[in-house]
């Protein structure tokens, strides 16, 4: 499980900003909200509120790319990171950016943090916790000479050949948990991380991910049962009696494409001869209705969008509660009714027991009913005037702001928490150029 998130200097975020899934005190909704992990009391949930360009989405990002370099080391040194940092300063953009994160992993806590350019991971720690804080390794890069020094800590047994050989897969381009995946070594720490990189940690669901390719295809597979996925939406007062599913051959879109690539469970030559032929054997989904004992079958792409989305989500919620994994899901409300939207979160809080939701939304009417939210797990981004986003929970604000029997929504409106968009009139100047 996520502990806590740290960035500094990516995109819209100058100054280091921490996403922490530490529960306060509070024992508001525990049983529901609340993970007893080692002596850490983590939450299941963190929900960013915020206005358009407030840097929700660079949160989400941010972790999706620490993933990224992680499980997709490069294979060349030239090749440089994909990113941009803090651009609004004259002297961010030539200062490294920093991630930070903390986890469980097989109830061991790990700590993994990482410097780095546009070319190159200047720096890269990382720690276990046995029980107190110990050393796995440290990396540094000389950056003339393009070329990264490791060194293991005291309480890790590795031999100088594991050590020549990882040094030599981990280009300065490379993590050295990336330069590991390339080795045929073993290591037990190294391991625990990449692993929980790659199977608890899952790639960010953007609102124009169509996820029923995927879904169907674990359906078909058996490793989603079917008749959960139809309970589920019937729950979500769908109407759904059955889903049919058939193969066909299609066009392989570049969402779907990227997709399999962040998922990093397909291997290159795989994904290579994917890309080559162009095409994919998919499964072709309907959806069947029966209205008055009678059976109609409907073509997903003809269904709503809502219905479309749902599905997907579906699927999603099935892997968070059968097994122990976060998802980052970016606009989470998008085509999904207001009280939707509340179904598959307050879905996932009670079903779910070892795994995490990152979402960021726009919808207030979560924070109208605080017997269904806690405010530790509510986040707001927010833009002061330079630019740069700001990262808090509705927790850090004392009672003068916000009381035990306030409104947050109320408070939310009045602008006492921030990230709502400062607006103008309604009044458009056709003449403005000339009037200026």
């Amino acid at each position: 499980m996520i502990i806590n998130f740290s960035v500094q200097n990516f995109g819209s975020i100058k100054d280091k900003q921490t996403l922490s899934f530490e529960a306060d005190k509070s024992t508001h909704l525990e049983d529901y909200y609340v993970i007893n992990e080692n002596g850490l009391r983590l939450l299941k949930l963190g929900l960013i509120y915020g206005a358009n360009a407030s840097g929700k989405t660079t949160i989400l990002k941010a972790l999706d790319f620490l993933r990224d370099i992680v499980l997709k080391p490069k294979d060349k040194k030239t090749e440089a990171f994909d990113f941009k940092p803090f651009l609004f300063d004259t002297n961010t953009p030539n200062q490294n950016t920093f991630f930070s994160i903390e986890f469980f992993q097989r109830k061991i806590r790990y700590l993994y943090e990482v410097e780095l350019n546009e070319k190159a991971i200047v720096k890269e720690e990382l720690y276990f916790y046995n029980p107190n804080r110990a050393n796995v390794f440290k990396r540094t890069t000389d950056l003339d000479k393009q070329f990264s020094a490791i060194t293991f800590g005291s309480k890790i047994k590795v031999d100088k050949v594991f050590e020549k050989t990882l040094v030599s897969y981990t280009l300065w381009n490379n993590t050295v948990l990336g330069g590991f995946l390339k080795t045929n070594m073993e290591s037990e720490e190294l391991k625990d991380v990449t692993d929980w990189f790659s199977l608890y940690l899952n790639p960010l669901i953007s609102p124009k991910l169509k996820l029923d390719n995927y879904i169907t295809s674990l359906i078909g597979e058996s490793k989603i049962k079917k008749s959960t996925i139809i309970q589920v939406l019937n729950k979500a007062d769908f109407n759904i009696s059955d889903i049919l599913i058939r193969e066909v051959e299609e066009d392989l879109s570049d969402e779907f494409v990227k997709f399999l690539e962040n998922q990093a469970k397909i291997s290159k030559d795989e994904l290579s001869e994917l890309k080559k032929k162009g095409k994919v054997t998919s499964l072709d989904l309907s959806f069947e209705h029966t209205i008055y004992n009678v059976k109609y079958s409907l073509p997903l792409d003809e269904e709503s969008a809502g219905t479309q989305r749902y599905y997907g989500l579906a699927g999603v919620l099935y892997m968070l509660i059968k097994q122990s994994m976060a998802f980052p899901i970016d606009e989470l409300e998008a085509s999904l009714h207001p009280d939707l939207f509340i179904h598959f979160l307050l879905s996932f809080l009670v079903n779910s027991k070892n795994s995490q939701i990152i979402a960021t939304t726009h919808n207030r009417e979560f924070f109208q009913d605080k017997d269904i939210f806690r405010k530790d797990a509510i986040w707001i981004t927010d833009k002061p005037e330079n630019g740069a986003t700001e990262l808090y929970s509705i927790a850090d604000f004392d009672t003068s702001v916000i009381r035990d029997t306030s409104n947050i929504y109320n408070a939310f409106n009045v602008g006492k928490l921030g990230g709502i968009p400062n607006l103008g009139d309604y009044y458009i100047d056709m003449d403005y150029d000339e009037a200026k």
